[in-house]
């Protein structure tokens, strides 16, 4: 049988005090003598009293104030479902007086993030959630909030140095194995696989840094580079060079190109070219689930999707705040979401799934 769990009330009895008394000691507050505080202590640990961290929120009149620093979905549609899952999160959390802000900035704009984040950096709050998608510009927050204690939990972009309280979201360098995987799988004879970034500040995003590093490791891993050739490309679109026009020019030169790998949810980009050109012997991969994806997928344009579960991103890095600063649970540094792989044949059992 379990043993039953300590209550004040049990320890009172045994240390012969009030249950004030008891709770004066535990939660610190109040004059004890000294004797009586240290009898209390020890009754306590022998009889493992754990406190009812659920309760003690439940009763404490705090607001604990949450940032939530996020790429606009109206600009890209990918960030819409974090926004949802911190949503989700904070309705869950309300009644513990958890109430979130949403910053939002323009993620194709370092600039656009900047301004966001100063808004934030001029207010007070007792955590942030943030999607640090340009690294460079992020680097000078990350400092100001760890010199002040503000702790910040990362999503979608990891970026240790800074120590984040929390990371939530894949391990983009393991996705790229996964895909270099993926491409490879079935491929016989010579081969160039493309790693394609859509309108990607590259330099400054480290997690397609990391993304496009383990497909190429994969390849290099396994002994792969003499026949299978790795391109990485950068597609801009711009008003002298459309991207379709620059991809027209990516397969007349390159030489037998048999996969592409997106390092983003754009992939639909590159599927409605494969599909318009007719080009069926050129395996695709990408990530989410987003509705131009999952129709790409149902029609076999796109192979295979890898789920980032942004949805899951948001709402766990909200509840991650609030174990820290509600709960006063411990926190694991990372949280490493799964890397689904998504197929036409599986994909009835994600789409539509609550986080």
């Amino acid at each position: 049988m379990s043993k039953p769990t300590a209550r004040i009330k049990d320890i009172a009895e045994k240390a012969n005090v009030s249950t004030g008394t008891v709770d004066r000691v535990l939660h610190d507050r109040g004059r004890v003598a000294d004797d009586v505080r240290q009898r209390v202590l020890k009754i306590a640990r022998e009889l493992d009293y754990k406190p009812n961290l659920l309760a003690r929120a439940l009763v404490s009149n705090k607001t604990y104030l949450i940032a939530a620093l996020m790429p606009d979905p109206t600009v890209a549609i990918y960030w819409q479902a974090p926004l949802d899952g911190i949503s989700k999160a904070e309705e869950e959390l309300g009644q513990y007086g958890l109430h979130v802000t949403q910053f939002i900035f323009d993620p194709y704009d370092a600039e656009s993030f900047s301004r966001a984040a100063d808004k934030v950096a001029a207010s007070t709050f007792d955590g942030l959630l943030i999607a640090p998608i340009f690294y460079r510009q992020s680097l000078a927050y990350f400092n100001k909030w760890k010199r002040q204690g503000i702790p910040f939990v990362l999503i979608n972009t990891h970026i240790p140095d800074y120590e984040p309280l929390m990371y939530i979201g894949q391990d983009s360098y393991q996705s790229g194995l996964l895909a270099g995987k993926l491409l490879h799988y079935g491929c016989r004879g010579k081969a160039t696989f493309v790693v394609a970034h859509i309108e990607e500040d590259v330099q400054n995003s480290s997690h397609l840094i990391h993304k496009e590093q383990g497909f190429k490791d994969y390849f290099s891993q396994h002994n792969l580079p003499e026949t299978h050739r790795v391109l990485p490309v950068d597609l801009q679109g711009t008003a002298r060079y459309t991207i379709a026009q620059q991809l027209d020019k990516l397969f007349e030169e390159a030489a037998n190109v048999k996969g592409v790998f997106v390092t983003t949810s754009r992939v639909n980009v590159i599927a409605e070219y494969l599909q318009q050109k007719r080009m069926e012997h050129i395996s695709l991969v990408g990530y989410d689930l987003l509705g131009r994806n999952v129709h790409y997928l149902e029609t076999g344009v796109i192979d295979f999707l890898i789920n980032q579960n942004p949805k899951g991103q948001g709402y766990w890095g909200i509840h991650g705040l609030a174990d820290h600063l509600i709960f006063r649970k411990k926190n694991s540094p990372i949280k490493y979401l799964p890397l689904d792989i998504i197929t036409k044949e599986n994909l009835q059992y994600y789409t539509g799934a609550d986080s």
